[in-house]
């Protein structure tokens, strides 16, 4: 079982809300109403990791131990939207998000193949160790930089532990999971042919919720996240090579050769076939 050792280890690295973050730091000047607004539509998109620990005990449920994982990873996410909405309780009452603006990103998502959904969220977590890293350079208060440093940090250990489930089904499962783990990484690490920033929070996984039926369009304002990414924390096209960089050097290693280009994932992926 990975659990316990990815306890111990997840547990010795994690930070402490009331000790490990500066908040007498805080500088009013240095927090614009503009970034004020941004804190609260990641925290409420952060509160969706209670409608996907859901959907992970539903469609592992004959899988005690990365079941028992997701009490960690459930801690640990929920977590950043507490300390997110407490930096709002403390400096920006007037933007906490509502009971009803977190209950809107529960909803229940389709049942969906197991071995796809973990390298899903996998490449979920690397893109968001990046954009949160971006988040805080953007940033210009101290204490919101340091909060999102913090998260960046978890989210890079939530990808390495995932990463380890995906080792793992490849030694039980075979191809069946080198080929689910290509073909998401495929269209993960493709964002040259997305529109739309390929994270899963912003996919459609509740067909009868259409067209509400991504945590995206469930918050306040659908439309921040692009922006957020493309005008305020200008995720650029090198930041976006530096996620890019990170699905194809894992799948490297998990799958034994060298992917330098998302065409040769694709190959590879195609001998699978």
């Amino acid at each position: 079982m990975l659990y316990p050792e990815l306890f111990r280890t997840l547990e010795s690295a994690r930070w402490n809300m009331a000790e490990d973050i500066p908040w007498s730091d805080f500088d009013p000047a240095l927090l614009t109403d503009e970034q004020a607004v941004t804190i609260k539509m990641n925290a409420i998109t952060e509160w969706s990791a209670l409608p996907a620990t859901e959907m992970f005990l539903r469609d592992n449920s004959t899988d005690s131990d990365f079941a028992a994982f997701m009490s960690i990873w459930f801690y640990e996410e929920q977590k950043h939207s507490l300390v997110l909405m407490e930096y709002l309780r403390r400096f920006r009452p007037d933007l906490q998000p509502t009971e009803a603006e977190l209950d809107a990103v529960r909803f229940e998502f389709d049942p969906a193949p197991p071995l796809e959904t973990l390298m899903l969220h996998f490449c979920g977590e690397v893109r968001l160790t990046q954009w949160y890293r971006r988040a805080a350079e953007w940033h210009t208060e101290p204490v919101i930089k340091n909060i999102y440093d913090h998260i960046s940090r978890d989210e890079a250990r939530h990808g390495g532990a995932y990463l380890k489930y995906m080792k793992r089904a490849i030694e039980r499962s075979g191809d069946e999971a080198r080929r689910a783990f290509a073909k998401l990484g495929v269209l993960m690490a493709n964002s040259s042919r997305s529109a739309r920033p390929l994270h899963p929070t912003n996919l459609h996984v509740a067909q009868q919720f259409f067209p509400r039926d991504t945590v995206q369009s469930r918050v306040p304002d659908p439309d921040w996240l692009e922006h957020w990414l493309d005008t305020q924390i200008d995720f650029d096209r090198d930041c976006e090579a530096r996620v890019v960089g990170g699905i194809l050097r894992n799948l490297s290693s998990l799958f034994g050769q060298k992917f330098d280009t998302v065409s040769e994932l694709n190959r590879y992926r195609k001998s699978l076939a």
